[in-house]
């Protein structure tokens, strides 16, 4: 492969770069607790739909200490709608660490803030030199895309060779340049220029010596190897309501999707065509609800709900209940409207929102 004019790509690069053109509450931003928030906040998240969580967090925890002495089922709460909750538990195990274990301070260098959790190579990189002007090149999805194009560079970006590879490139890329404006800039050219569909090739400032746009391979660029397997899941939610008009919620337990959200009890099978009488008979029916207490009422549409790596099929079985006093220690009793304190999956929040959609038995 010829050798890659990166003194001609950095050059380019930022003379192309105004901070307007992407304009970000965080960009500029000193503060490491307001960048790694943004950053956290922002992981497979895009900017438009990341931003008013942003300012809710900031107006309701301006520090990491307030974030640290937050109650969990509020942040998830506040963190409901983003997805992949694992990034909102590690955003409280991180905000802890720094308000107990390091005094309030964030760690100043690109190996400390890797220890923090839920804080990786990337998140660490954009905080260290966007905070504390650490020369280190950051490595996302718009970065992969834009130096994979420009070199004409095929290797495959997945796995931890094709990261070490990409670094390399990246670091050579940005040479003595100031790490927080080229990170900014190559993350803006990749959001706003060198898109991964529809790309401004015609008036890139790259496009002379763009090597994918020369060989007719931009959008064969970057390469991946490894193709996602997808699942498909299909949940059966028991809507359970007991003569005083209140609905049950258990608190979502395993190390699995949705951990520590709220949901309706329920009951996994292999199809959504399952009626409730065909649940009951199942071992999976839980022993505490005894079918001669309860009364049949009405079952929903189906659900779905597409996550990164499986589909979620719901139906929503609504109950009347005669209950006995004591629960289950793991269940909440609830009004319908007191649903809202509660952080659930998107999947439930829409039948709730759209709870005429139900259909007679």
């Amino acid at each position: 492969m010829p050798q890659t004019d990166w003194l001609f790509f950095r050059t380019a690069l930022l003379d192309w770069y105004e901070p307007e053109r992407r304009p970000m509450p965080w960009k500029g931003e000193p503060d490491p607790y307001r960048v790694w928030l943004s950053e956290i906040i922002l992981q497979q998240t895009r900017v438009a739909q990341g931003l008013p969580y942003f300012e809710r967090f900031v107006a309701a925890y301006p520090t990491v200490t307030d974030l640290a002495g937050a109650d969990d089922d509020a942040v998830l709460k506040l963190w409901e709608g983003l997805g992949y909750y694992s990034r909102a538990r590690n955003l409280l195990r991180a905000a802890r660490t720094v308000a107990n274990d390091l005094d309030g301070h964030f760690p100043d260098t690109y190996t400390g803030l890797k220890a923090l959790p839920g804080v990786g190579p990337y998140t660490a990189a954009a905080i260290a030199s966007f905070a504390f002007g650490r020369q280190v090149a950051v490595l996302d999805g718009n970065v992969y895309r834009v130096i994979a194009r420009f070199a004409g560079d095929e290797a495959p970006t997945d796995g931890s060779s094709g990261r070490k590879h990409f670094q390399q490139a990246v670091d050579q890329a940005m040479g003595d340049t100031h790490a927080a404006d080229f990170n900014q800039a190559i993350m803006d050219f990749g959001a706003l220029v060198c898109t991964p569909r529809n790309a401004a090739c015609p008036s890139c400032p790259l496009a002379k010596q763009c090597k994918a746009r020369a060989k007719g391979t931009v959008y064969d660029l970057p390469v991946k190897k490894k193709s996602i397997t997808k699942r498909s899941r299909y949940f059966h939610y028991l809507v359970i309501k007991d003569t005083k008009g209140s609905f049950l919620l258990q608190q979502r337990t395993t190390k699995d999707i949705w951990q520590s959200l709220y949901e309706f009890p329920l009951i996994e099978a292999d199809t959504t065509d399952l009626r409730l009488r065909q649940l009951m008979e199942s071992e999976a029916w839980p022993t505490w609800l005894e079918p001669n207490r309860i009364t049949e009422g009405k079952r929903s549409l189906v659900y779905r709900q597409q996550l990164s790596h499986q589909t979620i099929l719901a139906v929503f079985h609504q109950i009347e209940w005669r209950a006995p006093t004591k629960l289950p220690d793991r269940f909440v009793r609830i009004d319908r409207a007191a649903h809202s304190a509660y952080a659930l999956p998107r999947v439930i929040n829409r039948y709730l929102e759209d709870g005429t959609l139900t259909l007679d038995l």
